[in-house]
């Protein structure tokens, strides 16, 4: 991916897929705000998201997400009124294509609540899509390794999880609100 043709402020839509290549979710906007090395950043609020099945549902408050470019794992940091959560999942680096952020999600999540506390989640569905899917060892092991991975980003508070970072991104994002939606 060439980094030089991404436009701070300009909104990108989210494609996630599964292993086998079939579309999962689909998020109608997310808005660039910073790239840096390894990652980018993206914030969106109440945007329509697009199951598999066809149901359709909005988020409820503004996100900042992470994607990277070799881990494989994506951050959501959600600006709640009691504190910010976080949903992250184990997926593949993304890609971006025709204004399109595309990774696989590989169903494994962590979710970390306001006080530091976390939980994983979808270890059955891991098992179930593992073998359903045919994910290989390597695989496997990368995900479990990226797992590890985020948990001790988490522990150390470290780039998405240190403190006042969502809220500061969060606050860029709508205070500039107007001009992103003039700019696309």
């Amino acid at each position: 991916m060439n980094k030089k043709k991404l436009i701070i402020g300009k909104r990108y839509e989210i494609h996630c897929y599964k292993h086998n290549g079939k579309i999962h979710r689909h998020w109608d906007e997310a808005t660039l705000l910073e790239i840096h090395n390894d990652y980018l950043i993206f914030c969106n609020e109440k945007t329509k998201v697009t199951e598999s099945d066809g149901r359709t549902w909005r988020t409820k408050e503004p996100a900042v997400l992470y994607f990277f470019y070799k881990n494989w794992f994506n951050i959501i940091g959600q600006y709640k009124k009691n504190g910010i959560f976080y949903y992250c999942n184990l997926a593949s680096p993304f890609i971006i294509e025709e204004n399109t952020i595309k990774y696989i999600d590989y169903d494994l999540d962590l979710r970390v609540f306001p006080d530091g506390s976390f939980k994983v989640l979808d270890r059955g569905e891991y098992k179930y899509h593992k073998e359903l899917m045919n994910y290989s060892k390597n695989i496997d092991y990368i995900l479990k390794t990226e797992l590890t991975n985020l948990i001790n980003l988490v522990r150390e508070k470290k780039d998405a999880f240190k403190p006042g970072t969502v809220e500061k991104y969060c606050n860029i994002y709508l205070d500039n609100k107007s001009k992103i939606n003039k700019y696309n």
